[in-house]
């Protein structure tokens, strides 16, 4: 099949929008008008229960996903091949950030440090570590032109090994595990040998196991890991968290108990509900069908960020693509697995679905990314 060609006469602008994926670019919509729908439904009780407005969360849900198309339509629309440029510079301010909210100019709440407060707004740095850590990622496998060599990928572990650190100690663990995840993610598409991954995931188990024993954990998150591994058992909060979870999620049925009427979401059993658990409210609402078109969505959108790596003009977007799969795909796994006692509690949003306008917007911005490499593969 002979290479497509295009016409020189077109203007740049429309034949980039050609291209675009108009498949990845709903999905991403839809499931976000999902996200402000179910937080809506997550809050709207509690709210009016405290004599506040109901539709504050809804308020800020929608604002945060109009803040983020525009972040994606910037993501788009700059050639992706200036963030080479960019991607080290944006990695340096993240980490700053990271070192900044530790400080007292950062605030705490739930006994974590991970915030600045902007007015009724927090701003979470780790949420775009994720994306610098892409950028930044991307940049050196691309230098390297594809090899891979011991001293590559020891420069990448460091890479992120300092903000997954950084996090780490906020604390905000299961952050951490997903910059693991999207550099691992990364390293595995850009063809790093069997043996290279090997170690380094028996340097991660290693140093998990000896962070448990020195008692680096804190205690709620030792009780996630109990809950995880003994679910019977009355583990604190973290157990109950998981029992009213699943009750949440199987009382839904096939087809839930319908938009607004979960006698778990609206009687508020579900601490969190509005963020890390904001899947048991699709469950219970929406039922075992609304759930599974939810999961189906992101499916399609993992899809088309997989295909889109595979035709990416060049290495570099072959890669961004990379780190964008890793962090959507195991940031839906973990977060829906939770809720339904397949994995261990973490602090994960499920992207585009949870309350929260940093994870919101990073995720648009990441989208973006995608949706830029794939207008730009024919050149």
């Amino acid at each position: 099949m002979s290479p497509r060609v295009l016409d020189p006469k077109t203007s740049p602008a429309r034949r980039y929008l050609q291209h675009l994926d108009v498949v990845l670019l709903a999905s991403t919509l839809i499931v976000s008008i999902i996200g402000v729908v179910m937080v809506y439904s997550a809050t709207r009780t509690k709210l009016s229960a405290l004599g506040l407005d109901p539709h504050q969360y809804l308020k800020h849900q929608a604002l945060f996903v109009v803040l983020g198309i525009c972040a994606m339509v910037v993501f788009a629309a700059i050639d992706y091949h200036r963030f080479e440029e960019l991607g080290i510079i944006a990695y340096g301010g993240v980490v700053f950030l990271l070192l900044a909210v530790m400080s007292p100019v950062g605030s705490r709440a739930l006994g974590s440090q991970r915030w600045f407060q902007l007015g009724p707004f927090q701003l979470q740095p780790s949420a775009f570590a994720i994306l610098a850590l892409i950028l930044a990622g991307a940049t050196v496998i691309r230098r390297g032109n594809g090899d891979v060599e011991p001293r590559r990928v020891l420069t990448i572990l460091v890479l992120g090994a300092v903000p997954a650190g950084l996090v780490a100690i906020q604390p905000d663990l299961g952050t951490a595990i997903t910059i693991g995840c999207v550099l691992g993610t990364m390293l595995v598409i850009a063809g790093v040998r069997g043996r290279y991954l090997l170690a380094i995931a028996a340097l991660v188990v290693a140093a998990t196991v000896g962070g448990i024993h020195m008692g680096l954990l804190k205690h709620y998150q030792v009780q996630r890991l109990t809950a995880f591994v003994n679910q019977g058992a009355d583990t604190g909060q973290a157990g109950y968290n998981l029992r009213e979870s699943k009750i949440a999620i199987g009382a839904g049925g096939m087809f839930g108990k319908g938009l607004f009427h979960g006698p778990q979401t609206n009687l508020q059993y579900v601490p969190e509900q509005q963020t890390d658990f904001i899947f048991t409210a699709v469950g219970e609402q929406l039922g075992f069908v609304g759930a599974g078109s939810v999961l189906a969505l992101f499916a399609i959108i993992v899809w088309r960020v997989w295909r889109t790596a595979q035709l990416a003009y060049d290495l570099l977007g072959a890669m961004l693509c990379a780190g964008v799969l890793g962090y959507i795909a195991f940031s839906v796994f973990q977060n829906a697995g939770m809720t339904m006692g397949i994995m261990p509690i973490t602090g994960i949003p499920l992207p585009l679905v949870s309350y929260g306008g940093s994870s919101t917007i990073a995720t648009f911005a990441a989208v973006g990314l995608v949706l830029n490499v794939g207008m730009r593969r024919f050149r």
